[in-house]
């Protein structure tokens, strides 16, 4: 595996709540999180119930050390509502002094992110305090106005999207965002990251339009890989006595009319419905899944290289 790798690891798949149980663990029982290694720089995309296991295997791999200079570590959460959110407190690292962990994310409350995340999930829910938290850990507001750029001597840099005069060495990762309205309330980000001339795009809590959303088109287009929200099925979508529109979701067919519109290079099915077990979502992939369209489901720790 070279250094400069563009390498993808899914690591939470689920979407709404977990469900550890035997009959999910094909396609994944814990929420969304995704692992994305651009050369030597470590990028999560949102802590739900999978940012567990990356923290341990960082740990476990030894990665963390006194010795070593600080890991650094970008998380990424596209919003905040609790299957996103719900593993940032078991992230080990976070109580390593040697990490040193940056979070950008879409704050949805008006308020600093920061104090969002201080008050739903450690200071009156949790043993440890936010300010007693061991590592360099820092929380920052970012949307769909602002541009990251990690280099990889560690650095990173905030830039207004409307710039025009960022300057990107060879090995920079360009990291932006195109905000939803329909899931939450006040909007959820869908994530590009872009290195060594390919791009991800990282689409979740999103419910698409007849024909596509023509701006998340664009912001999309000719990705190498776009991973899209595909909650529901179309009949429950439409169920009459229970349906789903609305809730801020996609159908496995709007994932598709999505990634064909924008061109995608490969599309994984992602957030599943809590309900749909391996035999449902099994049966599911034998209908959509299809090498030759690159058409695929996402399933818990597995690995794409770009």
């Amino acid at each position: 595996m070279s250094k400069k790798d563009f390498k993808v690891k899914f690591r939470g798949t689920r979407g709404s709540y977990p469900k550890p149980k035997s009959n999910f663990l094909e396609y994944g029982g814990n929420t969304a999180c995704v692992e994305v290694q651009c050369g030597n720089r470590l990028i999560i995309l949102d802590a739900g119930t999978g940012i567990i296991d990356v923290g341990c295997d960082e740990i476990k791999n030894s990665i963390i050390s006194e010795e070593k200079t600080p890991h650094l570590v970008t998380i990424i959460l596209s919003h905040i509502h609790q299957d996103h959110i719900q593993g940032l407190q078991f992230y080990k690292p976070l109580f390593v002094p040697n990490s040193k962990i940056e979070l950008y994310g879409l704050n949805t409350t008006g308020e600093n992110l920061k104090d969002t995340l201080r008050t739903i999930l450690f200071d009156k829910v949790f043993p440890v305090g936010l300010d007693e938290i061991r590592s360099n850990f820092t929380i920052n507001n970012f949307n769909q106005n602002n541009i990251l750029v990690l280099s990889q001597n560690g650095e990173t840099k905030v830039f207004d999207s409307m710039e025009n005069n960022i300057n990107l060495k060879e090995d920079d990762i360009l990291i932006s965002a195109y905000k939803t309205t329909a899931h939450p309330k006040n909007g959820c980000l869908c994530i590009k990251i872009q290195y060594n001339s390919k791009s991800l795009v990282y689409a979740t809590d999103k419910e698409s339009y007849i024909g596509a959303d023509k701006r998340f088109v664009q912001f999309a287009h000719n990705c190498d890989m776009l991973i899209h929200d595909a909650q529901y099925t179309y009949q429950d979508y439409v169920n009459p006595i229970q349906p789903r529109q609305g809730f801020g979701h996609s159908t496995f067919e709007m994932a598709i009319e999505t990634a064909i519109s924008a061109k995608a290079k490969k599309l994984f099915f992602f957030h599943y419905d809590p309900e749909y077990d391996d035999s449902k979502l099994k049966m599911l992939e034998d209908e959509f899944s299809r090498d030759e369209n690159h058409i695929y489901f996402a399933k818990e720790n597995h690995e794409i290289i770009l």
